[in-house]
């Protein structure tokens, strides 16, 4: 196990970048501890792909470093970094048993028998894999062919790292939560550093005790579950995160009051400063923390949708549609109304970033 070190990390695939679009990732510095569970979160195209080719030695940064406990391993190839690597599709040998995969990485590197054996017994065990031993691969279910490939990523117990390339992406919804909890399960019993790429935000939410989110290129925040809920740092991270995502309205600021049109949402700091009067001011509060009042901002209900325990409630405000999450069974205005914020979570971004 190892603590994972990116430093002023760029690449890009143009071999003479001369615009921010030419860059795949952009200026990084990012730190994963000894033993932690960590996500790469995003959507297709953010980088997260490629910052983990970068982890693992398949792609060199094109500037800055990387470091395995301090020392520094960027231009150190795959085979002497000591990670495991686990695809988004299943990556077995066929013609083998399950027993055979499993302590094929083991073997390769001359593990005496007794040891393999054990290893692959007690790695077996832990993903539900001991009744299908000698039985070939090949006439596994994908869950099952998934399992192998997890069972190689955690089977040597030299790895500095165990990384996941989106390995759910081809298991059916219910298998993906068995073994998204197996894999939490296993982090707590191994303690091995691991880091899973997915676009998923549940996956990504419930494995990782911190996520790193990308957008273009990015890392946009680091933080637990409930910060990137609670507390997002973009607005990006606040529409990715949460179903639905984050109300994200033009607002202004006058002294430290918050206001959408005239009316005060929330409170900032009297030490904050807006330095172009060409800021993009936005104000940013999530549906749960928004709801009917006889005082606040006025706006018209234009649609009820019924999610089972909460009804989701749109409304207008001039051009901007403001979401709510109302109870079920609690009644719903039939057209004009008012919302109240809980100013506690009600922010205020200036060109996409959070102020205080």
């Amino acid at each position: 196990m190892a603590r994972i070190g990116l430093h002023n990390v760029r690449h890009s695939y143009v071999s003479a970048p001369a615009e921010d679009a030419d860059w795949a990732l952009k200026h990084m510095d990012v730190e994963w501890q000894d033993g932690g569970a960590y996500a790469l979160l995003g959507p297709s195209g953010c980088g997260k792909t490629t910052l983990l080719n970068i982890i693992s030695g398949l792609l060199t940064p094109s500037q800055g470093t990387v470091t395995f406990d301090g020392v520094n391993v960027t231009a150190t190839p795959p085979d002497q970094r000591n990670i495991a690597q686990v695809f988004q599709f299943p990556v077995v040998y066929d013609t083998m048993t399950v027993y055979d995969n499993l302590a094929f990485p083991l073997r390769n590197r001359g593990v005496k028998e007794g040891s393999v054996d054990a290893r692959v017994r007690e790695i077996a065990g832990m993903l539900d894999l001991h009744a299908t031993l000698d039985e070939r691969a090949a006439g596994l279910t994908a869950d099952g062919k998934q399992k192998i490939s997890l069972g190689r990523g955690l089977v040597r117990s030299d790895v500095n790292v165990i990384m996941f390339d989106e390995p759910l992406t081809v298991i059916d919804p219910h298998l993906k939560w068995v073994l998204r909890s197996k894999l939490k399960e296993l982090h707590q019993r191994v303690g091995a550093t691991m880091i899973y790429v997915t676009h998923d935000q549940t996956e990504a939410l419930t494995f990782a005790d911190q996520v790193v989110v990308m957008h273009e290129g990015a890392v946009v925040q680091v933080g637990t579950p409930v910060d990137l809920f609670e507390r997002p740092q973009h607005t990006f991270v606040g529409h990715f995160i949460g179903s639905p995502g984050m109300n994200v309205l033009p607002g202004q600021v006058d002294g430290t009051k918050v206001l959408i049109g005239d009316t005060a949402v929330g409170k900032i700091s009297k030490d904050t400063v807006f330095s172009e009067s060409s800021d993009k001011i936005e104000i940013g509060v999530r549906p749960e923390f928004v709801k009917f009042a006889s005082k606040g901002v006025p706006v018209q209900v234009t649609k009820v949708s019924d999610a089972g325990r909460f009804q989701i409630v749109e409304t207008r405000h001039e051009d901007s549609t403001i979401r709510v999450l109302v109870p079920e069974g609690k009644p719903v205005p039939s057209e004009d109304a008012k919302l109240a914020f809980n100013s506690a979570y009600t922010q205020v971004y200036v060109n996409g970033w959070a102020v205080s």
